[in-house]
């Protein structure tokens, strides 16, 4: 059994709980926040507490807050030589208090509270800094993911830097799809079967091969329809951007 307890009850640990609470070799000693939490059906049975130095016992302490938060929240903490991580793509394992062990425990997803996830096929990223630590965190994305992987802090920071491209970016161009149908009454449910066909081909094709539209083939007046149809919005410079790099990528200039 490993003992878990959880610093933090923000996007990820809210889900870390839920998909742990599933497993039969975890148990969470208790979840603290700042804050009172939401009580749902997957945490009422589970001790909660806002007072840092009532912090329970445990074998793995998991920080899942803010990032700029993580180095001054981890040097409050109480306890001292504890495996302790946090959950962050994007901050390196040195940025922990150096009072405790240290490790990262990244799960690579993106997370709403709204919107449940299959644990089961999210790659769960760890590093710690010693062969027994890391073993413990291997053991614990074991019993919610088919994916564990060590990576260190420099590739975990260049993995966030690429998700926050195929994610957030991608995410804003949704958004930016949704404004230009609103502007017609057009329904953005026209273009969820593209959005998902679209993210199914790279199951089997790199993204270079599964590349298509206007800007590879070169298609000057599909180009120049799509910009009188932006005019002067605040969109057209995305597209002109991306148009460019696309030209460029693919040898044509415009």
């Amino acid at each position: 059994m490993v003992d878990v307890v959880f610093l933090g009850f923000g996007n990820v640990n809210s889900h870390l709980v839920k998909a742990m609470s599933k497993a039969n070799t975890v148990v969470i000693k208790q979840i603290f926040n700042r804050n009172a939490i939401q009580q749902n059906s997957v945490i009422e049975n589970i001790p909660f507490t806002d007072d840092i130095s009532k912090v329970a016992a445990a074998d793995i302490y998991i920080i899942g807050i803010p990032d700029d938060a993580i180095t001054e929240f981890s040097i409050a903490l109480k306890f001292q030589d504890k495996l302790t991580v946090h959950t962050s793509g994007g901050v390196a394992l040195d940025a922990l208090s150096s009072k405790n062990r240290r490790g990262v425990f990244y799960p690579l997803q993106t997370f709403s509270k709204k919107h449940d996830v299959n644990f089961k096929a999210i790659p769960i990223c760890i590093e710690a800094e010693n062969s027994k630590d890391l073993a413990l965190l291997k053991q614990l994305g074991n019993t919610i993911s088919n994916t564990v992987v060590e990576i260190s802090s420099e590739k975990r920071a260049k993995l966030h830097l690429a998700a926050v491209f195929v994610n957030n970016f991608t995410n804003h161009l949704y958004e930016i799809g949704n404004e230009i149908l609103n502007e017609d009454d057009v329904s953005f449910e026209l273009l969820k079967p593209l959005i998902i066909e679209t993210a199914s081909k790279i199951e089997k094709l790199s993204p270079e091969e599964a590349q298509t539209g206007p800007a590879k083939r070169n298609d000057s007046k599909t180009i120049e329809k799509h910009l009188h149809l932006l005019g002067d919005s605040k969109n057209r410079n995305f597209y002109e951007l991306f148009t460019e790099a696309l030209k460029q990528k693919y040898g044509k200039k415009l």
